[in-house]
């Protein structure tokens, strides 16, 4: 990325107002790549339809709307990404503990 601190992933103590007008955007840009992917993959078929879920929308991540609904669309897509990477994981239920789910996406993740 133009004017990227040297690693990926770092963030830079500028403003918004320091990157230019278009960095608001960016995270709908973000969004809008990762529906790109995951419909790539058939997240519709293989993981919404499975739990009865909407798809989402262009922007869902990009909003803060619902941030509990959110935060279990965003676990039961980890939970199927890393079980269709060939690591078996159980899908979370909306009652789990947040903190225990997050650790155990992150257990899984760190192990690939």
């Amino acid at each position: 990325e133009d004017g990227a601190p040297g690693r990926r992933g770092e963030r830079s103590e500028e403003g918004p107002a320091e990157r230019g007008p278009g960095a608001a955007f960016h995270m709908f840009v973000l969004m809008e790549d990762l529906l790109d992917k995951l419909k790539l993959l058939s997240y519709e078929e293989e993981a919404l339809r499975r739990h009865n879920m909407r798809p989402l929308s262009r922007h869902y991540f990009a909003l803060p709307t619902n941030p509990g609904e959110q935060f279990f669309m965003f676990c039961t897509l980890a939970a199927w990404l890393i079980s269709k990477a060939g690591h078996p994981f159980e899908q979370p239920q909306e009652c789990d503990d947040p903190n225990a789910v997050i650790s155990n996406v992150l257990s899984q993740l760190r192990s690939f």
